[in-house]
């Protein structure tokens, strides 16, 4: 999620930021640029670093940063579970 403290118009450039940035890396990876796909990657990282999706968190209350973990490692294992069950009916 990015950071809600963003003013709308920092959010909104960034967020074309990297659309621009994930076009790129495709159109890198269809041309087989591995130089040009390298720095397009680069710059969706640091967008996403920007936006707060990725770095330090930006939230202060003290909620841990569950972040690039899979559900099953986190508090939200059970609810997991039964959500991927329903999903594809009870199996």
């Amino acid at each position: 999620m990015a950071n809600p403290g963003l003013d709308e118009s920092e959010r909104t450039e960034l967020v074309g930021r990297l659309m621009a940035a994930r076009r790129a890396v495709r159109d890198a990876k269809k041309e087989t640029d591995r130089e040009a796909e390298g720095a397009a990657h680069a710059t969706v990282d640091e967008v996403k670093r920007a936006l707060g999706e990725r770095g330090p968190a930006w939230w202060d209350d003290g909620a841990p940063d569950l972040n690039r973990r899979m559900a099953k490692n986190t508090p939200y294992a059970d609810w997991y579970a039964k959500l991927a069950r329903s999903r594809h009916g009870g199996l």
